[in-house]
């Protein structure tokens, strides 16, 4: 791809958008940036920007600024409906995000994780067992760094472990994995995409690249999931956790199995007993990473191995404390209902949940069922708090609901109401803009509050 001297729009100047900027002025393009934003919001980047001859504009979008560009680079958080990319993309103007230009210029074995949840536990589970292969390894993408970033230090011999979400598959183009892998698919972002079903197609963009040359990885249990058989060309593997597959990997008895053909011989790889991690989807994210790191060509020694010292990645059901014998779980990443079901799933009894944050318009009623079986108290926070209210209050009845409005109030009132024995969890089924800067910013609020003496 010949950026010399072309015309570049970046737009939205958040981590990947810079990212992306700096590495297409290294390229020789002539580059802007543009963001909705004040001037005075990115005040610390673009004095570095203007020293290295981007362009900024700042405080809206300017269409001229738009139709004058051979390339727009549009970022992960900038809705392909915003009305500046609508009409540019009318005028056929090629609008790309930050993977798709990456992905040009990655020379090696690429794998992209995706899914509705269990995408950052199973992109760095994968990292961290390619790696203890001896096999160069980078893990970025969703998660830590940008994919622009690892171009500098790519090889045709890396393994490059990518976390990617539905945003940025929407604006892919040429972008093919050898190892693509789909964990689940259920309504999430829907305040984006606006409908489901335009969700689940851009986590499809996902495979449609893919030869017969590449490996698709589905799970077996998720209905969803299961329709992307039927739309690749890629040799499709399993994984399940509770039955065999024809080929993959899947929970039998007290182990997980690696099947490396229909009629082909299982091998045994680790027993479900040393997964250090909580929960039925930690049982299926786990799965999942057996598959990718077999497909990889890696040993089930070094699989077991790499698993059993495993650590939860932080914010995902992360153990906090256990505080007069009430155990404090923070799972901020829970940011959609689906992530809240699995996180109650994960405790049989005796929970306080802290529900709320920014709404993505989702039905909350789904949690009733795990309540009125798990949750002794639901203490709400956030602008979502009044629809949780009015949802969870025509369908889990007997369950006592705490207005909080703050995280601060919530963790306090539920250290008061909270005995031995019992988990106060932070699964808010939101996203955090509200109240946070991001789910992690939420995740560290929570956990000083707990720690707080």
């Amino acid at each position: 791809m010949d950026l010399k001297n072309k015309k570049v729009l970046v737009v939205g100047l958040g981590r990947s958008g810079l990212s992306a900027a700096r590495f297409l002025r290294e390229q020789g393009a002539r580059v802007t940036v543009s963001d909705s934003r004040s001037a005075a919001a990115l005040a610390k980047d673009i004095p570095a920007l203007l020293d290295s001859g981007i362009m900024v504009e700042a405080g809206g979008h300017g269409l001229l600024t738009f139709r004058r560009q051979d390339l727009i680079v549009v970022s992960p958080g900038v809705p392909l409906d915003t009305p500046e990319v609508k009409q540019v993309r009318a005028l056929s103007l090629p609008v790309i995000g930050e993977l798709e230009l990456a992905s040009r210029f990655l020379s090696g074995h690429v794998i992209a994780i995706t899914g509705s949840n269990g995408k950052t536990t199973t992109t760095t589970l994968v990292g961290q067992i390619v790696e203890a292969a001896g096999l160069p390894t980078q893990v970025g993408g969703n998660i830590g760094l940008p994919v622009i970033e690892l171009i500098k230090f790519d090889t045709p011999e890396t393994w490059d472990v990518l976390e990617v979400s539905s945003f940025q598959l929407e604006t892919v183009d040429t972008f093919r994995p050898h190892i693509a892998a789909v964990l689940n698919l259920t309504p999430d972002h829907l305040d984006r995409h606006h409908t489901f079903a335009a969700y689940a197609a851009a986590k499809k963009r996902i495979t449609e690249n893919q030869t017969s040359e590449d490996f698709l990885v589905l799970n077996a249990e998720d209905k969803e999931t299961q329709m992307f058989a039927a739309r690749t060309k890629a040799q499709i593997f399993w994984f399940s956790s509770r039955r065999p597959v024809k080929q993959g990997a899947f929970a039998h008895g007290e182990s997980i199995v690696w099947l490396p053909q229909e009629g082909g011989k299982a091998e045994p790889v680790l027993p479900i007993s040393e997964i250090p991690l909580k929960g039925l989807h930690n049982l299926e994210n786990v799965l999942a990473a057996v598959t990718i790191a077999k497909l990889a060509g890696v040993s089930s020694e070094v699989i077991r191995a790499t698993v059993a010292t495993f650590k939860a990645v932080e914010h995902r059901l992360e153990h906090v404390a256990t505080l007069s014998g009430v155990e404090y779980y923070n799972d901020s990443k829970a940011t959609n209902v689906d992530a809240t079901m699995k996180a109650l799933a994960s405790f049989p009894k005796g929970i306080h949940l802290i529900l709320g944050g920014k709404d993505k318009e989702s039905d909350y009623s789904q949690l009733a069922p795990l309540l009125l079986e798990r949750v002794k108290v639901v203490y709400t926070i956030g602008s979502a708090a009044e629809k949780i209210e009015h949802q969870l209050a025509e369908s889990a009845k007997t369950v006592m609901i705490e207005s909080s409005g703050t995280m601060d109030v919530a963790v306090a009132s539920a250290r008061e109401h909270a005995v031995s024995g019992d988990v106060v969890l932070l699964a808010p089924a939101c996203s955090s803009f509200d109240q946070f800067e991001n789910y992690e910013h939420r995740g560290r609020v929570f956990r000083q509050l707990v720690l707080k003496t």
